[in-house]
């Protein structure tokens, strides 16, 4: 399963980034990766292995300056472990960074679509669909863009998503694998899971499905899947981190047992037939 951080407020993203990903370690992953919107530019820096090799190439994340980024632990499904499919996966135009959770089980009749329409891919994934499906769907609105290109796909997705042109949001969306909302001072956060966020804020707001998260220094937005506003109310979390971990249940082997329909379906899906 993989793991997905995301940050926009005043402080410096990529170490930020890093250090959320290290809390999302226990889902585990084959690679992982960062990116960060500086200077008008997305600049992306991922690796397969453990986390401490992407740390040791990029100086602790000192090498992406950036107030805004998005980072990514991968559990390779399409495309073998390396540093090529690995996430974050950037369109051809430069312009839309994509980290994924979950099986976009159309990527081929996508692919050839956006073939057609004069993409090319360098990577084996399915989640590199979502990065250049976004791209072709965007005409300067991202929330038009992402909203577009989801209804587009077929499967189970988290994602986080970065604009070029757009550096003062990170947008976060989410069908059948989940996605969390951090809610900071003059900063904000998403996330695959609490224990990301725990160290920055443990106040919180859970996406249902389909719904799209604009997330801004100074606030967040929530839209349903056909663009109404949606008005959400914080929870507060208590648990420590070890209980974050452990999602609130008193041990792992209880996590595991109520966890067990997720993740055989996440298992199933994309690999059968209906």
């Amino acid at each position: 399963m993989c793991g997905i951080v995301g940050y926009i407020g005043d402080k410096q993203a990529a170490p930020l980034l890093l250090e959320a990903l290290k809390k999302l370690e226990y889902r585990g992953y084959d690679s992982s990766g960062v990116c960060v919107v500086n200077h008008g530019a997305i600049q992306v820096a991922k690796a397969r292995g453990r986390l401490h090799i992407l740390e040791e190439m990029t100086h602790g994340g000192a090498d992406l300056p950036g107030c805004v980024g998005i980072g990514h632990t991968r559990w390779a499904t399409h495309g073998e472990p390396s540093d090529i499919n690995s996430h974050p996966h950037l369109s051809q135009s430069g312009r839309v960074a994509v980290v994924h959770n979950g099986i976009i089980e159309n990527y081929m009749e996508l692919r050839e679509f956006l073939l057609d329409q004069g993409y090319s891919f360098v990577s084996e994934t399915d989640s590199e669909i979502a990065a250049q499906l976004i791209d072709h769907c965007y005409t300067g609105n991202p929330v038009h863009a992402v909203r577009e290109a989801i209804n587009m796909l077929t499967g189970s997705f988290a994602l986080g998503v970065l604009f070029q042109d757009q550096p003062g949001q990170v947008i976060g969306v989410r069908k059948d694998s989940p996605l969390i909302v951090g809610l900071g001072q003059g900063e904000n956060f998403i996330a695959s899971d609490i224990p990301a966020l725990l160290k920055h804020t443990r106040d919180i707001l859970r996406l249902d499905e389909y719904e799209l998260a604009v997330i801004k220094r100074t606030g967040v937005e929530v839209y349903d899947r056909y663009g109404a506003p949606v008005q959400k109310e914080a929870q507060h979390v208590d648990w420590d981190p070890g209980a974050a971990e452990k999602g609130g249940y008193t041990h792992f082997m209880l996590k595991e047992i109520f966890e067990q329909p997720e993740a055989v379906g996440n298992t199933m899906r994309g690999r059968l037939c209906e």
